[in-house]
């Protein structure tokens, strides 16, 4: 038995023995043959009758290897062991696996301690809140600048077949960082190949994931005050943002971002990103002074130039964070904002299933 098995085997009778009415007889590897086998055959004892659970274990529990896991698991019952309990073991099941696995009536138990397995009387389910270190590294690496600017171009055209030259040139990324992305997507169903190129299948579901995952991008946080308010202060936010001419870039940002994309909650605070030259502008068009208290505008400098690449302009001069980043900083801004956020996605951000 190879020691990844060893290890899942391990895992399972240290779950299966802690339930009263279940006896392990032994856990072992199946018999090698030409045909499809399980890792594993776990034979038990409950309340005396004789039950058996079949067991195939994979180093990824990513949706794209798990399907064809659980399709083999089933055949496999159904040909040789229709009394037996098919179970998928990996060294993390995500929640999406999690319920692929009850839909299609397949046990499953991860290394971290997830674990859902029924039959006859016994019933077993254990949720283990926390992820692995190893997926979250592998979640933030899917979700960070460089590969951020991907998925952005991406969920702009969501139907869109991507050759990955295309979307290497469009993102201003590396042909290998693109192909690591489509990989990371594919894995995880969020996107499938197809003859034309990369599709993305499930945008609602890689947003979701994002945005659990998503943290304030980096960058200097300013602070200021201005005596501009209402349309003065429209009309030279717009000015400075619209002008092309002058060196820098600044746009509106989350909650004033959202005004001109979806209103939904006016707050008294106005919101842009921008770079040094924008920012200076920024300055200028609105009179800003500094405030250490009492602001009413901030300005986030961010050190993703990324942030400022990605804007719509849905009004002359009224340029802004795409609804994506837009509803990512709502999400992370409070309860006003996680409302405004609800409302963006509702009205920009919904794609049919």
């Amino acid at each position: 038995m190879k020691e990844a098995e060893a290890r899942a085997g391990q895992a399972l009778r240290e779950l299966l023995e802690k339930i009263p009415i279940l006896q392990v007889e032994r856990i072992e590897a199946a018999v090698v043959s030409d045909d499809w086998a399980p890792a594993l055959i776990a034979r038990l004892l409950v309340n005396g009758r004789q039950h058996l659970l079949i067991c195939e274990y994979k180093s990824n529990g990513q949706p794209r290897y798990a399907r064809s896991v659980l399709l083999e698991l089933r055949n496999y019952v159904a040909q040789r062991a229709p009394d037996a309990t098919p179970v998928f073991i990996a060294p993390y099941i995500s929640p999406a696996v999690r319920q692929l696995c009850e839909e299609k009536a397949v046990g499953y138990l991860d290394l971290e301690g997830n674990a859902r397995i029924a039959f006859g009387g016994v019933f077993i389910e254990r949720v283990v809140t926390d992820k692995p270190a190893a997926e979250q590294r592998e979640l933030k690496s899917l979700f960070r600048p460089k590969s951020a600017q991907v998925l952005r171009a991406m969920l702009r055209e969501p139907s869109r077949a991507w050759r990955v030259t295309e979307l290497s040139e469009v993102s201003e990324v590396s042909l290998g960082h693109v192909s690591n992305v489509r990989t990371g997507l594919i894995d995880r169903e969020w996107a499938r190949a197809s003859d034309d190129g990369l599709i993305l299948s499930e945008p609602g579901a890689l947003l979701d994931a994002w945005r659990d995952s998503y943290t304030a991008p980096p960058g200097e946080r300013l602070r200021f005050y201005t005596p501009l308010h209402g349309s003065a202060l429209e009309e030279a936010a717009r000015g400075a943002l619209g002008n092309k001419g002058a060196p820098g870039r600044a746009v509106f940002a989350s909650f004033s971002a959202a005004q001109w994309l979806a209103p939904y909650a006016r707050t008294g605070t106005h919101y842009f990103f921008a770079d040094t030259d924008g920012l200076r502008k920024l300055q200028e068009a609105l009179k800003l002074a500094p405030a250490s208290k009492g602001e009413n505008v901030i300005v986030l400098v961010p050190k993703d130039e990324g942030l400022l690449a990605d804007t719509v302009e849905p009004a002359p001069g009224a340029v802004c964070t795409s609804p994506v980043q837009s509803y990512l900083d709502l999400s992370i801004a409070g309860e006003r904002g996680v409302e405004a956020a609800d409302h963006l996605r509702q009205e920009k951000l919904s794609w049919p299933k």
